[in-house]
């Protein structure tokens, strides 16, 4: 069904219409500021779209608006997709959450935590336990990003060419190869720590599977719900509708231009590299097809994807001892903020809204994108909430807590 069909009126859906205004007001004022482009909000209740609304351009340089259809990077915003595909496969039988990771990838049977040293000279000590598949799910693996630029684990990642979704010149599998090689940060299951871990779970997709991560996303996700416009790169004829992405210039406080959305873009043609972690695009209206389905405990339009059940499952806190984030975390970036909430099977999930200092209900699952994308879905109030614009990095400016407010705020029923 087209999305523009499940279109209903605010106040039948217990949302006030006036207060949903705030939210393209309120935003408006950064695109005012010129502190971003342009953005896209979604805000659906009990399967309907409340407030789809569009501001701002999607091509500053290029006076192009900001529309409907834009198609913009995700990032991150991938990972609950892989995280899907992966736990499809558990459904199947084809492997437990408790499995060590190297019985899948035998690389990782020898791997080693970090000790202590230089990027150049460093010691290793063997691991406490083996790393598992949940600890993939949950970031608790011991692998980390190199762009975190926190430890010499980080540089040995950028000496390999390990960049997260910006790795080039290496395959998946070659990547996951290469991982094997680098110390750990910590024993599998000791800290939380955002990482590539979602990008092994990606490969892990391909062994089990025996197919290439996009042909299976496409074939077992992206084709059934109707996400007609999600993908690894832009197709030629898609590419008038590419968002570019900006960066905030820290030296005058205005954005500047990070890739272009045509033609010259690393999206424009199909990468080496597939990141299960932070590798596709997609519109506003397919990741919400996506969000509903998952609201919908794993069916969407009579496509079922997955049981209620294992929804269910990957949407409850996995860190060990129900420990936080926050607790749980070293390190001193997530998309995400720690406090207050848990982690699921790929997403974070709302334990307690008081320390997480953002209005919201216990149970919220939801996770962001680098270039400032973000979802939540919140089952108690039967909601979903979607916002795309194209900044990076996702800390420049508190849009995600903002977005919470006003969406809450225009809830009167």
């Amino acid at each position: 069904m087209n999305i523009m069909a499940r279109i209903a009126k605010p106040e039948d859906l217990g949302l006030d219409p006036a207060r949903l205004s705030n939210i393209t007001n309120y935003f408006q004022s950064y695109v005012d500021r010129e502190k971003i482009a342009g953005f896209s909000t979604l805000i659906s209740r009990h399967g309907e779209i409340a407030h789809f609304e569009t501001a701002g351009q999607r091509d500053r340089e290029r006076a192009l608006p900001m529309e409907k259809d834009t198609i913009f990077r995700i990032y991150s915003m991938t990972k609950p997709i892989t995280s899907l595909a992966l736990m499809m496969l558990y459904e199947e039988g084809h492997f437990q959450l408790t499995h060590p990771v190297s019985r899948y990838i035998p690389e990782f049977k020898e791997l080693k935590v970090w000790a202590g040293g230089t990027a150049e000279k460093y010691e290793t000590k063997p691991c406490e336990r083996e790393m598992t598949i949940r600890d993939l799910l949950t970031h608790t693996s011991g692998l980390t990003y190199g762009f975190m630029y926190e430890h010499p684990v980080d540089e040995l990642y950028r000496k390999a060419g390990i960049e997260g979704a910006n790795t080039v010149g290496l395959t998946l599998k070659e990547t996951v190869q290469a991982l094997a090689n680098i110390p750990l940060l910590f024993s599998p299951g000791s800290h939380w720590n955002y990482s590539v871990a979602t990008d092994v779970c990606g490969y892990l997709v391909e062994v089990l599977s025996g197919r290439p991560l996009d042909e299976f996303l496409a074939s077992r996700i992206f084709a059934p719900l109707g996400m007609n416009d999600t993908g690894f790169f832009v197709p030629k004829d898609k590419l008038d509708r590419f968002a570019t992405n900006y960066f905030r210039d820290p030296r005058t406080g205005k954005s500047g231009i990070m890739d272009m959305g045509d033609e010259t873009s690393s999206y424009a043609s199909p990468p080496r590299f597939l990141s299960g972690g932070g590798g596709l695009t997609s519109t506003i209206a397919d990741y919400w097809r996506f969000c509903q389905m998952l609201l919908n405990g794993g069916e969407l339009e009579d496509v079922r994807l997955c049981s209620p059940k294992t929804i269910e499952f990957m949407t409850m806190n996995h860190l060990p001892g129900g420990q936080t984030m926050k607790q749980m975390s070293i390190s001193a970036f997530s998309e995400l903020a720690a406090e207050g909430a848990g982690f699921g099977l790929g997403f974070q999930v709302l334990l307690d809204p008081a320390e997480s200092q953002a209005i919201g209900s216990v149970g919220n699952f939801s996770w962001g994108g680098a270039a400032s994308t973000y979802f939540w879905i919140d089952p108690e109030e039967d909601l979903i909430a979607i916002f795309m614009t194209q900044l990076y990095p996702s800390s420049t400016y508190p849009l995600r807590p903002q977005l919470q407010q006003l969406v809450y705020g225009a809830v009167i029923e």
